[in-house]
């Protein structure tokens, strides 16, 4: 049986050389694109630009004096030379060695100094009560006493807005120490509320200094009590 196509005709004889031919142009159009280089015309610069060192304006310069640290000078301690003559006076070191010579005292030969208790006598069994300012010359010291109290109560009264807005009212029984110079002691306080005792204690710890109470002619502490009572209206 004949073929049908020419043998010389086959075309698939020099596909190979095309290929390589078309791979070598690909490669060189290639190369061409990467190092093709743009130059920008020359007429695009600033010609302003090019003055002469001449025409150039130069700024002053600033010169900084450096002015160094001032060190102060510390003198040596001044020595003071002791003539030969002069008297020394030396500090005597006394022995820790126990003496056998020393004698030893008994117990019921050493005497102890006791602190002198203060006095602590009652408002009520007090000879002469403490004066409070302004009933110094007043013949009835005591009633003057409380009448003042409840003056100095009133003028400093001031009933706690948070115990008014809780609605809390009551009694607050105080007892107080006017000491043997007159200054108001320790405060002691008892109520339905700790808000109402703060106010009772702020309210006595403004008592003015006193003159004492004395007891046989001696200046003692004398307690004093006095209810404060907050009521709401």
């Amino acid at each position: 049986m004949k073929p049908k196509k020419n043998p010389t005709k086959d075309l698939n004889k020099k596909s190979g050389l095309f290929f390589v031919l078309g791979l070598m142009l690909v490669l060189g159009l290639a190369f061409i694109a990467l190092e093709w280089k743009s130059y920008e015309p020359k007429s695009i610069y600033d010609v302003s630009m090019n003055v002469s060192p001449s025409e150039i304006e130069e700024e002053p310069v600033e010169k900084f004096k450096i002015e160094q640290p001032k060190i102060k000078q510390i003198l040596p301690p001044e020595i003071k030379i002791e003539e030969d003559d002069a008297e020394i006076i030396e500090t005597e070191i006394l022995s820790t060695e126990p003496n056998p010579d020393t004698e030893i005292l008994e117990i019921d030969d050493i005497a102890v100094d006791e602190p002198e208790e203060e006095v602590h006598v009652n408002w009520i069994t007090i000879e002469e009560v403490p004066i409070f300012p302004g009933c110094e010359n007043v013949k009835d010291k005591r009633a003057c006493f409380n009448e003042m109290m409840q003056k100095h109560i009133r003028k400093n009264f001031r009933y706690p807005e948070l115990a008014q807005e809780m609605g809390i009212q009551g009694r607050v029984s105080t007892q107080f120490e006017i000491k043997s110079d007159g200054s108001i002691g320790t405060i002691q306080k008892r109520g339905p509320h700790k808000i109402l005792e703060e106010e009772a204690t702020r309210i006595l710890s403004k008592l003015p200094k006193m003159t004492p109470g004395q007891q046989r002619g001696t200046p003692v502490k004398v307690s004093f009590s006095i209810p404060i009572n907050f009521v709401l209206q």
